[in-house]
């Protein structure tokens, strides 16, 4: 996504919301209601429903979901509004046409709107009465201001934490989707994976359609059908109705054939389309089958009637900043084979992209870095590197997250990996940068958007 230069007023805007409680950076329990984002839309004249909506919700995945899905609307001739997080660089990319920013107008109109709205209610009610608003409540209000200033047709919501209290579940899709469930958050979200599950479930809506991902346990599958009987919703199965089993490699419905840098041919099977999907995707690794077959049952949702070759050329075009992004290195550096920016950061994930790293570039070398926030599982993770990196230079994720890097440290040297590390991650992406360089490696970024965002804005310049 290419960054516009940002006025004034735009500035002074993101440093208002930034004085809001802002739960990415600062976690906190009890913080999750939906009656405020209700009060705040009904004083917006119910903005958030101004055009049909999809949402989508699951522990992994659904970036790439709402990026596929938005990216097919948009060649079939509608003007999506795509709203996902986190950002990389601006967080202005979290709200765009198809990934695309919006002008600056439209930026600035909705920003004048959405500070009057939220000042005149803060003037008007009591320090004692005032229930406090949070930043990515402000931020998904502000999605639905822009998407309705620029007058799109569509709109594709992604979940920030859990869904059923989430801050965009006040919108009334006309299909939902779910990813996998795996254990995340579980300090807010519940410390089992039916819990988690039950809190996914809370986007679906009396009578849409809800498409749901294979899942591992047939507990969380049980979950989702009681749910969605309960609200008699239509549910499908993505590994059901595509007559596939979760082994996508091998499975009929599935099928992988060929990797070659950073594209990959599929073929989809379904009695929802007239005809096989035949296509490329941008995206890499034997789980983005998966994605697009859940995007493309989901259009179909909506739209019966649109062409099989629309939905291809749909998925072809699909991307999706810092998931296993690859990129050129700085010119000074062209030994460096070429950068890999991945946001992965749970097991499940880094799983994923060291798979991905190992069927695509199982004969080059491979250079570390690392970071990752204070709660994540590095016992667990740090072992996916073992025997597959020639070194790794570990760090902390900016200045943001908080990060435990002698935990780090130690998984690294339990492996018997060889490590560098220091706090200054800055100088870290640099030392990884001239290893790479010097080895005739590639660098793979991972554990943490926010050390995606730190290297990509440092090695940028």
């Amino acid at each position: 996504m290419k960054n516009t230069a940002q006025d004034k007023d735009l500035i002074q805007f993101e440093e208002w919301l930034n004085s809001f409680l802002n739960f990415e950076k600062l976690p906190q329990k009890n913080m999750f209601w939906l009656d405020t984002m209700q009060h705040y839309c009904s004083l917006l004249d119910n903005v958030q429903n101004f055009c049909p909506s999809v949402h989508v919700a699951g522990s992994k995945g659904k970036g790439s979901v709402c990026a596929m899905i938005s990216s097919i609307l948009e060649e079939a001739g509608y003007k999506t509004g795509l709203y996902t997080s986190p950002h990389i660089i601006t967080f202005l990319e979290r709200i765009s046409r198809n990934q695309k920013l919006l002008s600056k107008r439209v930026y600035k109109k909705s920003a004048a709107q959405l500070r009057e709205c939220v000042l005149n209610e803060l003037n008007s009610t009591t320090e004692k009465d005032r229930r406090p608003i949070t930043w990515f409540e402000l931020v998904t209000l502000y999605a639905f201001l822009c998407f309705k200033n620029a007058g799109m047709d569509y709109a594709v919501y992604e979940t920030g934490l859990g869904g059923r209290l989430d801050a965009t579940n006040i919108v009334n899709p006309k299909v939902c989707c779910i990813g996998p469930i795996e254990l995340e958050h579980t300090e807010f979200l519940g410390d089992t994976v039916d819990k988690i599950a039950a809190e996914k479930a809370g986007i679906i809506k009396p009578g849409t359609p809800v498409f749901v991902q294979a899942q591992e346990k047939e507990s969380v599958r049980k979950v989702f059908i009681d749910r969605a009987k309960e609200l008699n919703a239509p549910i499908y199965f993505v590994d059901e109705v595509c007559k596939s089993s979760i082994k996508y490699t091998s499975s009929d419905s599935f099928k992988p054939k060929i990797f070659r840098k950073s594209f990959m041919e599929i073929e989809i099977k379904s009695d929802f389309f007239r005809r096989p999907l035949k296509t490329t995707l941008r995206f890499t690794g034997d789980v983005q089958v998966n994605n697009a077959a859940l995007a493309a049952l989901a259009v179909k949702s909506m739209l019966p009637d649109i062409d099989e070759k629309i939905i291809e050329k749909g998925l072809a075009k699909a991307c999706l900043p810092g998931r296993f992004e690859l990129s050129r290195p700085p010119k000074k550096f062209r030994n460096c084979l070429s950068i890999i920016y991945d946001g992965a950061h749970t097991f499940n994930s880094i799983s994923l992209t060291m798979q991905t790293v190992r069927e695509l570039f199982a004969d080059k070398k491979i250079v570390l870095l690392f970071a990752c926030a204070k709660d994540k599982d590095v016992d667990s993770i740090v072992p996916l590197f073992k025997n597959h990196i020639e070194k790794a230079f570990i760090t902390i994720p900016g200045l943001v997250k908080q990060s435990d890097l002698q935990k780090v440290e130690q998984a690294f040297e339990n492996n018997k990996i060889e490590y560098c590390a220091d706090t200054d991650f800055k100088a870290q992406i640099k030392n990884a940068l001239d290893a790479a360089d010097r080895t005739k490696s590639i660098l793979l970024v991972t554990g943490s958007f926010y050390l995606v965002s730190e290297a990509k804005k440092l090695l940028n310049q």
